[in-house]
């Protein structure tokens, strides 16, 4: 029997790192005084720039390296 997590897309996983660093980034304004609505909103604008660097750079490269030919020593 094999154990392996779950596969889960990279959209659902670049989703849930943006709630999370939003939720974060929300009530760590609201704990230092900033304004409820103002700090909603830029823990919106920031979770959202967030998704989409996480949607876009984050996915690994799974694919296998080239086979590269070894390159000869030359005196």
């Amino acid at each position: 029997m094999h154990l392996r997590p779950p596969s889960v897309d990279h959209g659902v996983q670049a989703f849930i790192w943006a709630v999370v660093f939003f939720l974060f980034l929300w009530f760590g304004m609201l704990a230092i005084g900033i304004s409820g609505g103002a700090a909603f909103m830029l823990s919106l604008i920031c979770g959202a720039l967030i998704f989409l660097f996480v949607r876009v750079r984050g996915e690994d490269d799974l694919a296998r390296p080239r086979d590269r030919v070894p390159r000869r020593w030359r005196p």
